[in-house]
């Protein structure tokens, strides 16, 4: 096996593969800036927690699932649904509350869904996947269906009662669920070590008696080995991995969010970690592909992102008279 700097490189992978994580990081930038737009001019409605930054976090987890395996999502998670599957123009018709998105306008940003890809939802509610996630994966094994949930969360649900209570219930159970703490430094504006008193949220494994893993999670790569791992043990019967991927949110919280409580120049550090320009960097590097490869890739990104947006605006608005459609299953449903 080849190493570089004692890390997987990227000979291990098809290139195929490969440049489906590169893809899907950049439609996830792409999409997240569009959405940065689109309410700064007053289109979509609501709040928004752009995932700018945390794109190798999600797209390396996801890649390391089956089709059939489930996700939990978190209020920032745009970039989780993007790299589990979904389609860009029914989520850009979520967004702006049309009729055709994923949960036909009603969920918004912070609510989408798609039962389809396996995404069983984001969530508004700090650390409120982390059962979900926990039920799902207990579902799976009385089914014995043999499918992995993965569960999306911040640092900052990482001190909530779902998370201790979820885990432990996994860790009697041995449930196939891998939770991954995206680690992004601060939860709202509270920085990390000042409201966790271990210095990695991972060391809370031992507490479970289930592994605890800590990854770059700008590095597409390293976080797709430990997920990989994670998976398949979940998928042996083996129970469940608690991964911590170190990353960092470029913009702030939520669009309220001014930044006074860090600088501009830690800000500033972390963007030279930026996942995508250091992935382009591997690839190139390494040969798998050309600039002139990652150039049309970003140029076909740039084209969905508009064809997304236009579906969206053409899109009809839902009806008054059907407001509490889909809300509640109907009988026979």
């Amino acid at each position: 096996m080849k190493l570089k700097g004692g890390r997987i490189v990227t000979m291990e992978f098809s290139k195929e593969k490969l440049l489906w994580m590169y893809k899907k990081m950049v439609q996830i930038r792409q999409f997240e800036l569009k959405t940065d737009e689109l309410y700064k001019k007053n289109m979509i409605w609501g709040t928004y927690h752009l995932y700018v930054g945390e794109e190798a976090a999600a797209v390396g987890a996801c890649a390391a699932l089956e089709p059939t395996d489930y996700i939990t999502s978190t209020h920032r998670g745009h970039g989780h649904t993007i790299a589990k599957g979904a389609d860009l123009k029914r989520m850009m018709a979520e967004l702006l509350g049309k009729e055709t998105g994923h949960c036909k306008g009603r969920g918004g940003s912070m609510h989408i869904a798609d039962i389809f890809t396996g995404h069983l939802g984001a969530n508004g509610i700090v650390a409120g996947g982390i059962p979900i996630a926990t039920g799902a994966a207990l579902a799976s094994k009385l089914r014995g269906d043999k499918r992995v949930t993965l569960c999306f969360f911040g640092d900052g649900a990482a001190n909530t009662g779902a998370f201790n209570e979820s885990l432990n219930m996994a860790a009697i159970w041995q449930l196939p669920v891998v939770y991954f703490c995206e680690n992004n430094q601060y939860a709202m504006s509270a920085p990390v070590n000042k409201f966790t008193a271990v210095k990695n949220i991972a060391d809370r494994a031992a507490s479970y008696n289930m592994p605890g893993v800590i990854v770059d999670g700008n590095d597409v790569l390293e976080v797709y080995k430990a997920v990989k791992e994670a998976v398949d043990r979940a998928r042996k019967g083996e129970g469940p991995t608690l991964i911590e991927a170190k990353t960092y949110r470029w913009f702030g919280h939520s669009k309220s969010d001014p930044r006074v409580y860090r600088t501009r120049e830690e800000e500033e550090e972390w963007k030279k970690k930026d996942p995508i320009k250091r992935f382009a960097e591997k690839l190139l590097s390494e040969g798998v592909a050309t600039e002139e490869e990652l150039k049309k890739i970003d140029e076909e990104v740039a084209k969905e992102i508009e064809e997304a947006y236009q579906f969206a605006v053409e899109s009809p608005e839902p009806k008054v008279e059907d407001l509490a459609k889909y809300v509640y299953a109907e009988e026979g449903e």
